[in-house]
């Protein structure tokens, strides 16, 4: 589909959809504020307590009675625009490009005797409007857009740290592993200069008083430091006189079966290039985003998803939001296509969740012919016990990407990763996600975090918070989770346990096995549709608290290695 700045074919229209959703924003606005009232966070009513604030239900009752007033004298305006709004989702394209002109292109040379390798990342952000947002546990909705923006803006620029590692074993200089890209430095410097002052804590004055926190460039060089010193004895019981010490945090480590670091990191790694988030509803808190994330993703995709009846001029569902997925990318964006899920049910019919497809320019090879990769993300159906839905849905997913790469892959291109990732909504170790655990899709693609159907590696951790402890102590910081993360017995408190079968008692975790929780949050990959010669393998996994009290759950990020196998039998025949 054609990526254009605008969602419709030309600025008269685009003008007309302008104004029937400013006359439908304030009601949808002064309803929202309606719920907010009413509904508090378990951060404010501990705050309330602690400052003995006994004004709560006057203020409950003026602003309730205010806001629903000021909705109903709202309501015909609102129903106007909606005459004007509605008809005009029928020509609408289902998503926004944002393209930063004052990036440089990130078009490099790819040179396929080289090993080159590219980050990606997923988190589900929950930025539904306030008053929704609040059922979640998670409220100010655009106050947390913006501290989320300004904290992956600011980890993915911390410096990179090359370090020595002072043992026996050392071999000299280590460095992280490097992005193919080339660091932009005017203006992503720019805009970690503007918002680091923000990103240590969001509400840290108020909401965290006694917590402290490392600089940031002491917190990266830790990450970095922990990342690249695989000589480094982890998680040891013993300290260098050989006696017992207190067992170490498991928060980073590598994996001698699969040959993968993987990490509990409090940063979101310097090495990122392309961001999926979920749940980006909020049209405000959108945008909040892309005007963060610009100046170092310069290609997004936005207001991803349809609205109204769909498909058009029917009485099936409506759409009241989209599907809530947005893309960050360094790199342009060739093609994208959007499909919504039409079987949908509940309170995720109101929701236009589907799959966003996209093939992104990576760069030119010797001959001059693009080098391009495959970037899927989707969000399924979310309530519990209801796994036939989703495996109808991943039926979807995997035709749809099928579809669009035969659609778009051209024989002089060079195709090097194809890469699905979201929030799928089931986990690997619920006996209720049996079904989902067992689909074709993982027959296909590759789960780095993965031993088998129902079986996660050792070294996972779950990605999905319980709601009503997410202002707790242990978890509300990014540096407390990421303890947290690291101490099983703590664990347990905090992340969602497994979901027994209906009718059947709960045995978990299995006799050996480490106790990991619900991981609903995937970033997968797969080979077969690659170019030939080329292969991907995983390099680095990484459980990210960065985003700790602004969201319920754990972005993950996985770097992949990008190789051409060609090249590597000839240097070693030679």
């Amino acid at each position: 589909m054609a990526l254009r700045t605008s969602a419709f074919p030309n600025w008269f229209v685009a003008a007309i959809h302008a104004i029937g959703w400013v006359l439908i924003a304030p009601c949808f606005w002064f309803l929202d504020r309606f719920i907010a009232t009413w509904k508090s966070t378990t951060l404010e009513r501990t705050q309330r307590r602690d400052e003995e604030c006994y004004l709560h239900p006057l203020d409950l009752c003026i602003g309730s009675i205010s806001f629903l007033i000021l909705f109903l004298i709202a309501c015909p305006f609102a129903f106007i625009g909606f005459l004007l709004w509605a008809p005009l989702q029928s020509c609408r394209r289902p998503f926004s490009y944002h393209r930063e002109t004052k990036t440089p292109e990130n078009e490099t040379s790819f040179k396929s005797t080289e090993k080159t390798s590219i980050g990606f990342a997923t988190a589900n952000l929950c930025l539904l409007p306030d008053g929704l947002a609040r059922f979640n546990n998670l409220g100010h909705t655009q106050r947390r857009a913006t501290a989320i923006g300004q904290r992956i803006v600011h980890a993915v620029h911390h410096p990179q740290i090359r370090i020595v590692v002072e043992s026996p074993s050392s071999c000299g200089e280590l460095s992280p592993s490097a992005s193919i890209l080339t660091e932009v430095i005017s203006p992503c410097h720019e805009a970690t200069a503007k918002v680091a002052p923000a990103t240590a804590n969001y509400g840290s004055t108020s909401e965290n008083p006694g917590a402290t926190s490392r600089p940031a460039s002491n917190e990266a060089a830790a990450d970095d430091q922990s990342l690249d010193s695989p000589t480094t004895p982890l998680n040891s019981n013993h300290n260098s006189n050989g006696q017992e010490a207190t067992p170490a945090l498991l928060t980073r480590g590598h994996s001698s079966e699969d040959n993968v670091t993987w990490q509990v990191s409090s940063l979101f790694p310097t090495n990122v290039d392309v961001i999926c988030l979920e749940e980006v509803f909020d049209k405000r808190a959108a945008q909040k985003l892309i005007n963060l994330l610009k100046p170092v993703f310069g290609h997004i995709l936005y207001d991803v998803g349809v609205y109204a009846c769909q498909p058009p001029c029917t009485c099936s569902t409506f759409k009241f939001f989209n599907s809530g997925l947005f893309v960050a990318s360094r790199f342009p964006v060739l093609q994208a296509q959007y499909n919504f899920f039409p079987n949908s049910r509940g309170e995720d019919a109101l929701a236009a969740k589907g799959l966003l497809a996209t093939k992104l320019l990576i760069g030119k090879n010797e001959r001059q012919n693009n080098v391009v990769g495959y970037f899927n993300c989707t969000h399924l159906h979310a309530p519990e016990g209801e796994g036939e839905i989703r495996c109808e849905q991943l039926n979807m997913v995997t035709k749809w990407i099928t579809d669009f790469q035969l659609a778009n892959t051209f024989p002089d291109e060079d195709v090097v990763f194809d890469v699905l990732c979201g929030d799928f909504n089931f986990d690997n170790c619920s006996p209720d996600d049996t079904l989902e655990q067992n689909h074709s899709l993982f027959e296909m693609y590759t789960d780095p975090c993965r031993a088998g159907p129902g079986k996660e590696k050792p070294w996972v951790t779950g990605t999905l918070l319980e709601q009503p402890t997410l202002y707790e102590e242990d978890v509300k910081s990014p540096d407390s989770l990421q303890r947290t993360l690291g101490d099983e017995e703590l664990r347990k408190q905090y992340v969602s346990p497994p979901v027994p079968a209906a009718g059947r008692p709960l045995v978990y975790p299995e006799n050996g096995q480490p106790w990991i929780g619900r991981r609903i949050d995937y970033i997968l990959y797969r080979e077969s549709s690659l170019s030939k010669h080329y292969k991907t393998e995983t390099e680095e996994v990484h459980f990210i608290t960065h985003l700790a009290g602004l969201t319920d759950h754990i972005p993950v990020c996985v770097r992949l290695g990008i190789k051409n196998d060609t090249v590597n039998i000839e240097n070693e025949n030679q």
